[in-house]
């Protein structure tokens, strides 16, 4: 009881500077936000101690600095953008269903007044419904002001006779569009649902897939090119103080290990990206019902690499793009095996 006794005055310090805290910073009130807060403070000391140890124990380095600023300026400026993408592709909306409905009901809106006086109707490109969400209006109309135009939008990317009930988020009841799927970490429906990265403490989606393969790209430049200039220190100062080898050497198997699981990674996503997948599209194949019936080497929502790559890279995230399941006659000529001529004629692409 005394021990407690004692304890107390210190609690009851700790709760009114955490009520202080929680309200200058509302953010922080939430736990999960604090991990994510805490891992992403986490992950920037880690880096700041694998540059921080080079630069100061590297003398070589900081003399090879003075003689080639343009070295060190190069590589610093990959520190400083692989850092802020981290933030930027945390930051991002991978595309949430709710908002495409939004954005759908408001589009339908305009272009129903506008069909008053010009009578020009939605247009759709290439079997790709496009929605464009002006930010100064999104979010003025309720969600059910206008909810049969976001069905018949979505039930008619789904083949003739689908139930709405079949396609339906049992858990946020909204009609899902094809390869979007519920996220249970962020409670919210996501359009072309690749994962939910923990790192990032976001999903990864259409949104913002394109944010995270960049992140991946330049975090494993940043892993590469330091893990040479550990080697470099360590083949010119191996005889030097033992101390500081070890806690290079250490450092060197960890990064190694990083660079491995980064590079898979990297690999990984860009065949997703030639392809058109996701992650949870090629994980959880069988038990998708829209591809349980397709070969595995066929990919449904393929156009060609290139265009996969063009739609990929250049897409405006002010766009939702939304893709219709492909018909049997599509994935037929999907699922012939390639020949000369196709080649030829850039099948392939």
């Amino acid at each position: 009881m005394t021990i407690l006794g004692m304890c107390r005055p210190f609690r009851d310090t700790w709760d009114r500077a955490s009520e202080r805290c929680f309200r200058c910073f509302p953010c922080l009130s939430d736990p999960a936000r604090r991990s994510s807060l805490g891992l992403k403070v986490a992950l920037v000391i880690l880096h700041l101690i694998y540059v921080g140890v080079l630069f100061l124990f590297d003398n070589d380095l900081i003399e090879k600095t003075k003689k080639e600023p343009w070295y060190t300026t190069i590589y610093l400026l990959l520190f400083v953008a692989t850092v802020a993408q981290y933030f930027f592709t945390s930051g991002s909306s991978p595309g949430y269903v709710l908002d495409a409905m939004r954005a759908a009901n408001e589009t339908d809106a305009i272009f129903r007044k506008a069909s008053t006086t010009s009578k020009q109707p939605a247009s759709s490109k290439n079997g790709n419904y496009v929605i464009t969400v002006d930010g100064s209006q999104s979010g003025k109309n309720p969600l059910g002001s206008n909810a049969t135009s976001w069905t018949k939008l979505v039930m008619d990317m789904y083949p003739p006779g689908s139930s709405v009930r079949t396609w339906t988020c049992t858990y946020c009841n909204v009609l899902q569009p094809p390869r979007a799927k519920h996220c249970h970490d962020c409670d919210k429906c996501v359009l072309q649902f690749d994962h939910h990265c923990v790192w990032l403490g976001t999903c990864i989606g259409q949104g913002n897939h394109c944010r995270f393969w960049w992140y991946i790209c330049e975090e494993t430049a940043l892993c590469l090119w330091t893990g040479i200039l550990y080697i470099s220190y360590l083949k010119a100062n191996i005889s030097r103080a033992w101390w500081m080898d070890a806690i290079m050497i250490v450092l060197l198997v960890t990064l190694s290990i990083s660079l491995i699981f980064l590079l898979l990674l990297l690999l990984f996503h860009s065949y997703l990206v030639a392809t058109n997948q996701t992650t949870f599209e090629l994980v959880r194949r069988r038990r998708i019902p829209y591809l349980r019936g397709i070969p595995e080497r066929v990919y449904p929502f393929s156009k060609g690499v290139c265009t996969n790559l063009y739609e990929f890279c250049f897409a405006r995230s002010s766009i939702y793009r939304m893709e219709p399941l492909p018909s049997a006659q599509e994935l037929e000529i999907k699922s012939r095996p390639y020949t000369c001529l196709d080649v030829l004629t850039c099948r392939c692409c």
